[in-house]
């Protein structure tokens, strides 16, 4: 099902509980090591040290992997989903699938402003002219708000998406949003993903089957010819490589 933002827990560990935690945990995963431990069992410390009620799973409803990975050890878990306000159909369809499918509480994440707001303010197609604004603006100060709630969250980031990632931890501590970051899947390749979607029948966004690896906002991603960066559709033509929420 699709709420509106309305986070569970009223009382968080302290920064400094939550920062060893982590620390711990990235130790016992053995992350970035040849023993590195799979999803599951990334999921399956994370639902040993944390309530299903203190974690959300962030998704760009690409594909629904990582919300099932994790659904399968912490039922009616939270889903973020930025409503930007500019993303493909394909993608809002997803949305609302990956809602009837998985046992998991979809929650969309506004921005403070519409997007008819945004462009009385700053003047219309911001993304054009200053994608960074837009980005801080319509994701990562939304999300920003949307995990304050929370004691971890579970992105979908992999390594071989992008040289900014290649070194991305199992576990983490978030010192800009104040919460432990999980990444189950960073060791995963695209076939793994699509392997495992197709394994457990999850859905997938359809523009992933037409050239679009990574999928953001419609107007900042274009499809991408085999054998290219999986990422060099989002901002084609502009140095710009990450919207802010993972770096």
């Amino acid at each position: 099902m699709t709420v509106t933002l309305a986070p569970r827990i009223a009382v968080k560990r302290t920064a400094d509980e939550l920062r060893a935690l982590a620390e711990q945990g990235n130790h016992e995963l053995g992350s970035l090591t040849d023993h590195e431990a799979s999803p599951a069992e990334v999921v399956a410390w994370v639902a040993r040290n944390f309530s299903m009620t203190s974690a959300a799973v962030a998704c760009s409803m690409a594909d629904a992997a990582l919300p099932h990975l994790v659904a399968e050890q912490l039922p009616g878990v939270d889903v973020l989903f930025l409503d930007t306000g500019y993303h493909f159909a394909e993608t809002r369809h997803t949305r609302d699938e990956v809602g009837r499918a998985l046992d998991v509480r979809i929650v969309d994440v506004l921005p403070e402003q519409t997007v008819a707001q945004q462009d009385a303010e700053f003047g219309a197609k911001l993304f054009e002219r200053d994608a960074a604004l837009c980005c801080e603006r319509r994701k990562v100060a939304p999300l920003k708000d949307a995990v304050s709630g929370y004691e971890v969250w579970f992105t979908g980031v992999r390594r071989e998406e992008a040289p900014t990632r290649t070194n991305t931890p199992l576990v983490t501590w978030d010192e800009r949003n104040g919460l432990v970051k999980v990444n189950p899947v960073a060791a995963w390749t695209f076939d793994d993903l699509l392997d495992y979607a197709g394994t457990h029948q999850v859905p997938v966004n359809l523009l992933v089957s037409n050239g679009y690896p990574s999928i953001g906002c419609e107007p900042c991603t274009n499809p991408v010819a085999p054998g290219e960066d999986p990422r060099s559709g989002r901002w084609a033509g502009l140095s710009k490589t990450e919207c802010g929420l993972h770096v």
